[in-house]
């Protein structure tokens, strides 16, 4: 009966990492989502591979540039954006938005890094 446990505890494990492994690579991934009125084509280019996708209205684009790429956005010929790979961003009046500005990636140093303290009474 042990023996069957941990036959079964071994087919477990793979299981879990490989469903781990696939959570993290798409935690990795940038995301881009349409807040237009309006369809939106958006061009993946990495590396030497390009590829068209329509976003209708508040549809989301997921697990693009795991490794980094470039974003077009309509016919746009202008410079692309270019994303790392982790980045959640919008589009938003037919402007590419990064959603995550202002939100510190590390804890500030120095005093900003201190805990408030309630002010001290006489």
């Amino acid at each position: 009966m042990v023996s069957e446990l941990v036959v079964s505890s071994d087919r477990v494990i793979p299981g879990f990492l490989i469903a781990l492994l696939l959570s993290t690579s798409a935690a990795q991934a940038a995301s881009i989502t349409n807040r237009d009125a309006r369809d939106q084509t958006v061009t993946v280019i990495e590396g030497s591979s390009q590829k068209d996708h329509i976003l209708k209205p508040n549809a989301v684009l997921d697990g693009i540039c795991q490794k980094g790429c470039l974003i077009r956005l309509g016919a746009s010929r202008e410079d692309p954006f270019e994303l790392e790979g982790s980045e959640i961003t919008s589009i938003e009046d037919g402007q590419l938005y990064d959603d995550e500005v202002g939100v510190p990636s590390e804890p500030a140093l120095g005093n900003d890094a201190q805990p408030s303290r309630p002010n001290s009474r006489p």
